[in-house]
């Protein structure tokens, strides 16, 4: 049986953006909706005014644990002469145990009147990580249609950093703020060079300490170089696995951005991305075909332009992208037309958007996708009207549900294939009871169900609810359904 067009307008609200807070009207037109948000220049974006940048934040996180440190030693300095202190009031050998006793328990009571030490609270870089995460909750729960912010969270995976890495953890939210969301409606080149020139990048794939071989400082300290940042550009970022390039082209390319590094954090300039002549391989550099003879930081310019041009970055983002908001197996046709629409546009990561959204394997792709963790539980807390002011709760339960936000397990992000995601249902189930409970006996399943839903809710939906033995049951019930599961 066809769809209504407002069918038809829920599904693509749910398979390119997030559940709507409520049925769009009759005549709804969800394709205009979606280029619309596409075209507002505000939306994806993040106010930043209560949020430090990375260079602020390796500064200030420097600065914390340069204090720690001391305080550490402090206490260390403290401990060592109350123990010599307490050694010299010791009884000696030949004086009666009991003495010993005596001290023992007047040390006791003198450690028993000590005041309690104050409980410490997280620690600045976690500080600067739950704000971070709440900025980025708040801006999915916030959006209309979440068409950019789901954009946002496709281009923050497929160039992932991971918050498991000490240095990085302070630095994710930035990250994501400074390299991905200026640039998601604008060219993957600029993109691209934002990505890897960023701390986070930089300190999560080990280049920022890289070293020439034959530089300056290679030569000095007979250390030598990391291929970790040029093999990930290559293989994940770019023109993708079995793509022609070879371990040659990695080592040379490793070569290429030698001296991509970051200021010390100590120094008042700090965390910022600095190109140090010192570290760089001097020399010509053979890659993918091409040599690049430029100067400095231009030869590390170059190869990366001509890796967002090379054909097969526009395939594998284009696979990718087709995969991620339609289907597991993705369409040849839709497929082959991002490809077309990348390589005509240079590009242009906003045109591609809007082939995704206008092509006509995106509307009639089945509703079989399962929803990402992350995705679901933004879709749940809109769908019950929560907005948790602790974002903590929210965090757990992505670490439940195995997607730990800014935690990929490796360098090429989390999966988004359904089938990874299967295991964890289970767990889902004991995140909806929970949230169920917050929303609490007033709220209505049915209503929600109907206001949230509308044509697309089943019969067999409808009746789970209605045996429900409770409200909050019938609430987790919904948030388990296929409807709210799939896109």
């Amino acid at each position: 049986m066809a769809l209504s067009q407002q069918a038809q307008a829920i599904i693509a609200l749910n398979r390119f953006g997030f559940s709507p807070r409520s049925v769009p009207s009759l005549q709804f037109d969800a394709r205009a909706a979606l280029l619309a948000e596409l075209d507002d220049p505000r939306t994806g974006q993040i106010d930043s005014g209560d949020l430090r940048s990375s260079g602020a934040a390796m500064r200030a996180v420097f600065e914390f644990r340069q204090e720690r440190k001391a305080e550490r030693m402090m206490l260390a300095r403290d401990a060592a002469k109350s123990e010599k202190a307490s050694a010299e009031m010791q009884p000696g050998a030949g004086e009666a145990a009991g003495a010993g006793a005596k001290s023992s328990s007047m040390r006791a009571a003198e450690d028993a009147a000590k005041p309690p030490q104050p409980k410490r609270g997280p620690g600045l870089p976690q500080q600067i990580y739950l704000a971070e995460a709440k900025a980025r909750f708040d801006a999915a729960l916030a959006a209309d249609c979440g068409f950019v912010e789901r954009l946002v969270w496709f281009w923050s995976n497929h160039f992932c950093v991971s918050a498991d890495k000490g240095q990085v953890r302070p630095l994710c939210g930035a990250f994501e703020r400074e390299a991905i969301r200026p640039h998601v409606r604008g060219k993957f080149a600029d993109m691209l060079m934002a990505v890897e020139t960023h701390p986070a990048m930089l300190l999560y794939l080990d280049n920022a300490r890289s070293m020439g071989p034959d530089s300056v400082a290679g030569r000095r300290r007979n250390k030598g170089l990391n291929e970790n940042l040029a093999r990930e550009t290559l293989e994940l970022h770019t023109v993708g696995v079995r793509t022609g390039y070879s371990q040659a082209d990695v080592t040379n390319f490793a070569k290429v951005i030698t001296g991509w590094s970051i200021t010390p954090p100590r120094r008042p300039d700090g965390g910022e991305f600095v190109f140090n002549p010192r570290l760089h391989e001097p020399g010509a550099q053979r890659v993918i075909g091409h040599v690049y003879a430029e100067p400095g930081m231009g030869q590390g310019r170059a190869v990366l332009l001509a890796l967002a041009k090379n054909p097969a970055t526009a395939r594998h983002i284009a696979t990718k992208l087709a995969r991620h908001f339609v289907a597991d197996e993705s369409p040849p046709a839709l497929v082959e037309r991002l490809a077309a629409c990348y390589r005509d546009t240079d590009g242009d990561l906003k045109e591609l958007a809007k082939v995704l959204v206008t092509a006509s394997e995106a509307w009639d792709a089945p509703r079989a996708k399962l929803r990402k963790p992350s995705e679901w539980l933004v879709n749940a807390l809109r769908v019950l009207d929560l907005s948790p002011p602790d974002v903590r709760p929210l965090i757990q339960a992505l670490n439940l549900l195995g997607e730990p936000l800014w935690r990929p397990p490796a360098p090429n992000g989390f999966s988004d294939d359904s089938n990874a995601w299967l295991d964890g249902i289970a767990e889902r189930l004991d995140v909806a009871n929970q949230m169920s409970r917050r929303a609490g006996v007033l709220t209505d399943p049915q209503e929600v169900a109907a206001r949230t839903l509308g044509p697309l809710l089943s019969a067999d939906t409808r009746q789970t609810l209605a045996r429900a033995e409770s409200r909050p049951q019938a609430l987790a019930l919904l948030l388990m359904s296929p409807e709210l599961q799939r896109r």
